[in-house]
């Protein structure tokens, strides 16, 4: 198995492209040489042994070239996550022992007033005089001295991940060199990539970015073509400037990709394949037959403790098939969950059940860890088992069917149902973009459902039509109406396009946005109005106050 080091080092005579960005080019030598320059840098710094180096900047160049010098230096690189603010950022910094600073003016601001334990002589601000004239120097010294002595193993700790912290905090997950190599590799060869172009719009502080975009492109020795920042618009403009012929997504991309106006010559571009993870099934069909291209989406974590691929007889909206290696158990049980089963119309009728955790045999074995997060690395692995933390349920075939987050349990009226299939609901109608299913405090006990649906500019959509389409839905269960929705112009998303739930649970109906709800179960939605809001907080009292605050 190779390393990260080993891949950019028998690239270093290389003159074929490595990088492009806007209008400019480097080779895989050039590559090699700007690293051997910025670990030339690193070895000046002061206390860093060895050095964990955090990257807060866009998808640019510069992150390109210090992945690769952590590599060579056998060195350790944070991805920041620059929507992360204050305390929050400062707590990111401090938890995975970063020692150096790599930035630029532009997010440099974000760091004032942060004590973040970092020397001044560590803060290195890509795009000014000072760091210019460290670099040139240590350039002229890397010309003398060659490549760094250092010799990477495949168990060197290489990359730190934040998790999206849809959830929760975010925690850094370890990844060695040996990983992102081996999951690099796996990609290039399954997708033969060779004379491609790899299109990179998504943020390379994660890890869909690196084990699905940098690293194949190392192994097939092919290009990568950064974008600074994801763009709907800018995507088709991009594939064909750049040539990309294959690219890699997290998140939502498509949806909003599918979300601009459609053009009669979309189909002419160089896109032969797109792979990700999260994507709606009806929006990936849209997607192949709008842009002429083949999408395969999988289920996978940054952790990389479980994934399930798709075959070509999966249904639709099934993740793929059970395999000896991935199960389904009740987590209070340990034990397997039966199969689901469902009534004429397609409704679940045994949820509680039928739904479990999706969990992996061999997942103990793959996942790394998080850093300096023994709770957390419990959580994950215990009784020799990797637990997702994601809920699913099979059918009597073995097709796995996602069904939410840890956290996306909703009981209502006694009933214990799941969001997941909910937002597959919403998301046939083809002007909802984004769908977000969510349980809100009843004024008694329990639950009940809210949704948040992002609707396609110029649609038109309206509540009424949106609910009519729900209610058409045949698999809709009994107490699964949303009582409350609220539409918005933008989903609260992550830096990888994933919906924040986190803030529309503590938010539901105290918000700016519209939002209409049945002031009678089973009626008619109709808009909220402040009396509404006043009435409901009379209503729940100190528990409800504590849920929109997001206490309990």
């Amino acid at each position: 198995m190779p390393t990260i080091a080993e891949l950019l080092d028998a690239r270093a005579e290389d003159d074929g492209a490595a990088l492009l960005f806007e209008d400019r080019r480097w080779s895989y030598r050039e590559l090699h040489r700007e690293a051997c320059a910025r670990a030339s840098l690193l070895a000046e710094l002061p206390g860093l042994t060895p050095p964990h180096v955090g990257v807060l900047l866009d998808n640019v160049p510069e992150f390109v070239f210090w992945m690769a010098a952590a590599a060579l230096d056998r060195a350790v690189i944070v991805g920041i996550n620059p929507t992360r603010r204050g305390a929050e950022l400062e707590a990111d910094i401090r938890a995975t022992d970063c020692r150096a600073i790599v930035t630029d003016a532009e997010h440099e601001g974000l760091l004032t007033g942060l004590d973040l334990g970092v020397e001044e002589a560590c803060r290195l601000v890509v795009d000014s005089p000072r760091y210019q004239e460290r670099l040139a120097a240590a350039a002229a010294a890397a010309a003398g001295a060659g490549r760094p002595a250092a010799v990477a193993e495949v168990g060197d700790l290489f990359v730190l991940i934040f998790t999206s912290g849809t959830t929760g905090t975010p925690k850094a997950v370890r990844c060695t060199q040996g990983r992102l190599a081996r999951a690099g590799g796996a990609i290039a060869g399954r997708f033969e990539l060779a004379r491609d172009v790899v299109y990179q719009a998504m943020p390379l502080f994660h890890s869909n970015a690196l084990m699905a975009g940098w690293s194949p492109a190392l192994c097939a020795g092919a290009p990568m073509a950064l974008r600074r920042r994801f763009s709907a618009s800018g995507w088709l403009p991009d594939v064909r400037r750049f040539g990309a012929t294959y690219f890699n997504y997290v998140g939502k991309p498509l949806a909003y990709i599918l979300a601009t106006p459609a053009q009669p010559d979309d189909a002419d571009n160089p896109v032969r394949v797109g792979f990700g993870n999260e994507a709606n099934p009806h929006d990936i069909a849209a997607f192949a037959e709008r842009f002429g291209c083949r999408v395969v989406d999988s289920y996978g974590s940054s952790e990389g403790g479980a994934s399930i691929s798709r075959t070509p007889e999966t249904p639709v909206d099934a993740l793929g098939p059970m395999t000896d290696d991935v199960r389904i158990l009740d987590p209070a049980t340990g034990e397997s969950v039966p199969p689901a089963r469902f009534d004429g119309a397609g409704r679940l009728l045994n949820a509680p059940e039928a739904i479990g955790e999706l969990v992996s045999v061999s997942g103990p074995s793959t996942f790394e860890g998080y850093y300096h997060n023994a709770e957390a690395d419990h959580e994950r692995v215990h009784e020799g088992i990797y637990w997702t933390g994601d809920l699913a349920y099979h059918d009597e075939r073995g097709f796995v069917y996602f069904a939410g987050r840890g956290h996306d349990w909703l009981r209502v009226d006694g009933e214990n149902f799941a969001a997941g299939p909910i937002e597959a609901m919403l998301g046939r109608h083809p002007d909802v973009v984004l769908a977000a299913v969510y349980a809100v405090p009843d004024v008694q006990v329990g639950d009940q459902v809210m949704a948040c649906v992002q609707v396609r500019p110029g649609s038109g959509l309206d509540a009424a039509a949106l609910d009519g389409h729900l209610q058409a839905q045949p698999d809709l269960g009994t107490k699964w109406s949303p009582r409350y929705l609220r539409v918005v112009e933008e989903m609260p998303v992550t830096a990888t396009a994933k919906v924040q739930k986190r803030g529309l649970r503590a938010e539901a109906w105290e918000c700016t946005d519209p939002v209409w709800w049945r002031c009678e179960p089973g009626g008619a939605l109709r808009p909220m109005t402040d009396a509404d809001r006043q009435m409901l907080r009379e209503q729940m009292g100190a528990h409800g106050r504590a849920h929109l605050l997001g206490l309990s």
